[in-house]
């Protein structure tokens, strides 16, 4: 990076949001409405990394740190904070939170680490709250996606001693809830409820694997879409449209790509 490429971005930014000849669409938003896009742009760094993408994931973390930037801008027009206090305040927490790095600390393994990172978060929590009344989910953000949020829920408990000590309670919960879920089917209301606390053990499931759901998910997704595009293709190689393809036509084609798959 050449000295003066971030001070060039805030410019840019600046110049955006000026009102005598900035960019109208730049003048009109506000923190929530870029929201959306902020999002946006981390899932598609996420995206570029799962693909192995390098080139695109250097444009997509240009387009995140746009999204800070524009942030930056909005509160210092505020009399908020400015850009340098971000910068400021990530760089006061690192070295907060990594005592065994830029103080006298001593840990032994990746493992004792994560344990006091997560304790000093809880601390950083519990003064946070002061007066007020403390419970160890706090500081969890529920716009998470669902999968990731029932994930941070579950470890933020674990972390007090509520939780399986072992995965057979787990499987042994997935297959209540998978029972439970059964039952209710006739019961559209009730039938949400235990489809959700399904989806919540599933999650379990998948953390006490010592995998991300979320990403594991998008797996899946991504595996489905691969096959599915794979089967209309061997379809309309044998001059079948799909919508006019039998369910057992399909299925056939499908177990089809699957073995291909495996090989």
């Amino acid at each position: 990076m050449k000295a003066g490429d971030i001070q060039r971005l805030i410019n840019i930014m600046a110049q955006l949001r000026n009102p005598d000849g900035g960019c109208p669409w730049d003048l009109e938003q506000t923190y929530k409405t870029i929201v959306p896009h902020t999002i946006e742009e981390a899932y598609e760094v996420a995206d570029a990394i799962e693909r192995e993408s390098y080139q695109e994931l250097k444009d997509e973390l240009g387009d995140l740190l746009f999204q800070v930037v524009f942030y930056a801008q909005l509160a210092g027009e505020e009399k908020r904070f400015g850009f340098d206090d971000i910068v400021a305040g990530v760089c006061d927490k690192l070295e907060r939170r990594h005592p065994h790095v830029f103080g006298d600390k001593q840990v032994a393994d990746a493992d004792e680490q994560t344990r006091h990172w997560e304790q000093l978060k809880a601390d950083e929590r519990k003064a946070s709250a002061g007066q007020q009344a403390h419970s160890v989910l706090d500081g969890i953000a529920h716009t998470l996606p669902g999968l990731t949020l029932a994930h941070k829920l579950q470890k933020r408990a674990a972390q007090v001693g509520f939780d399986w000590p072992d995965e057979q309670g787990v499987f042994d919960k997935v297959t209540e809830e998978l029972e439970e879920a059964r039952e209710a089917w006739s019961n559209p209301d009730q039938r949400v409820e235990e489809i959700g606390d399904l989806l919540f053990s599933c999650v379990n499931l998948a953390r006490h694997a010592g995998v991300d759901a979320e990403t594991t998910l998008r797996q899946a997704n991504r595996k489905f879409e691969s096959r599915f595009r794979s089967m209309e293709q061997q379809l309309a190689q044998d001059g079948k449209e799909l919508q006019q393809s039998s369910a057992d036509e399909m299925e056939k084609v499908w177990e089809s790509v699957k073995d291909q798959a495996r090989k």
